[in-house]
């Protein structure tokens, strides 16, 4: 059981950083992908709530810009409400040119590469701890049938039966 904990620390720790450098490599990736860029609204945008996003505050609309190398582009993003046509937004593009999520800031990508760390570190443990527990039952149980045994051997001498 003692190597069964060490084992689960050791790995938990390993697995927690490899985790966190993980999420940190992509949010990297993510930032030199991503371009911003100024979009013109084709359309008034809508009042009220999105139905795509319900938890955020921003609606879906029409958006056209021009990429870098001279390409225009018409997709949706997301706005302010009554926003009126005409008006320039700032959205994220990926390297083709397509709409893309604002990359993470350094405190998301701080949060999310510290809970990854964590629930990976948490995930390698309670496996490593799970296959010890089961396999400390299994080594009890042999343990129990063979003082099981012993008992049959010793009592059967004298004609008796324990319980």
């Amino acid at each position: 059981m003692l190597a069964a904990w060490v084992f689960a620390l050791v790995g938990g720790v390993f697995a927690g950083l490899a985790t966190a450098a993980e999420v940190e490599s992509a949010a990297e990736r993510q930032w030199a992908q991503s371009h911003e860029v100024s979009a013109v609204l084709v359309e008034d945008a809508e009042d009220g709530v999105s139905s795509r996003a319900p938890a955020d505050y921003r609606v879906w609309a029409t958006v056209r810009w021009t990429a870098p190398d001279g390409r225009t582009h018409t997709d949706e993003a997301r706005v302010l409400p009554k926003t009126p046509a005409g008006r320039t937004v700032t959205v994220w593009t990926d390297g083709k040119g397509n709409i893309t999520a604002e990359p993470l800031s350094e405190g998301e990508t701080r949060l999310h590469a510290v809970s990854g760390g964590v629930l990976a570190a948490m995930g390698v443990s309670g496996v490593v701890l799970c296959a010890a527990w089961v396999l400390r039952l299994r080594l009890d149980q042999r343990r129990l049938d063979q003082w099981a045994a012993e008992w049959e051997r010793i009592d059967t001498r004298r004609g008796w039966k324990t319980g």
